[in-house]
């Protein structure tokens, strides 16, 4: 609990200094993307990367809470593993031992989704390990500013997972237009104030993809987004949305103890 805080107060002071298989991305590495880690699902006895997650702290990670949510979902057909670029194979391999969704979730439709997730065992932090740093509560970011995914999700909407870690650059969007884009659909789609959306606004071509829920969205440094929804991937009108950390960080910091 201390040592998130103290990284907490850390970024609020950066934040106001310093304003800097995904699709269409590029090959990258776990040292530049050290606080990612894979999270793996059991179907049978098999263990397959579904979803990423984010390191908080050594025995928590976030991620988004559809990605431990379900009909079906049993916390001991998760794990997550950590410290590797490559897409099952590498790094250290920790079981889970509870996962917290964040109480609005399910409530109104993809509203809160994030999920504090506790660790059986610590991780060591190492050049590939190593904790995020997430903005202060009601932390905001104005539209058109570049931010950045990571992950193994799939190259192309219902397409194969990328086999080594991938990330991509698009660009904040304006909430008042994804909403409006979403509410277009026939069968509307709600944005919310917790809910950040980015891509290449009527162009599309990058973005994050199935596989990649739970993973990162950067805005320099700092985790600004959890991977959760979207229509398709790289849809050039419907942007893709991630929950936004900075509606939920005294959450985060509360529950992750």
């Amino acid at each position: 609990m201390a040592k998130l805080a103290c990284v907490l107060l850390l970024v609020a002071a950066a934040a106001c200094a310093h304003a800097n298989r995904i699709v269409g991305g590029n090959p990258t590495d776990i040292e530049t993307y050290p606080g990612i880690v894979q999270v793996e699902f059991r179907n049978g006895i098999l263990w397959g990367q579904s979803c990423a997650a984010n390191i908080l702290t050594t025995r928590y990670v976030l991620s988004a809470a559809h990605c431990f949510d379900g009909l079906f979902f049993n916390i001991r057909n998760r794990r997550i593993r950590a410290g590797t670029d490559r897409r099952g194979t590498g790094g250290v391999v920790i079981n889970i031992n509870r996962r917290v969704n964040h109480p609005s979730y399910g409530r109104l439709g993809m509203d809160g989704d994030i999920s504090v997730v506790q660790l059986s065992s610590a991780l060591v932090y190492s050049p590939q390990i190593q904790q995020v740093s997430i903005p202060p509560q009601g932390f905001g970011l104005p539209s058109g500013l570049p931010v950045r995914h990571s992950g193994w999700g799939t190259t192309s909407s219902g397409g194969l997972s990328s086999a080594i870690l991938r990330d991509v650059t698009i660009f904040t969007i304006d909430n008042e237009l994804c909403t409006g884009r979403y509410a277009s659909l026939t069968i509307p789609q709600r944005v919310t104030e917790n809910m950040i959306c980015a891509g290449i606004l009527d162009v599309g071509g990058k973005d994050a993809c199935q596989g990649d829920s739970g993973g990162p969205l950067y805005y320099g440094d700092i985790l600004v987004g959890v991977v959760s929804w979207g229509r398709g991937c790289a849809d050039p009108f419907y942007p893709g949305v991630s929950a936004k950390v900075s509606s939920y960080t005294e959450w985060i910091v509360a529950t992750a103890v």
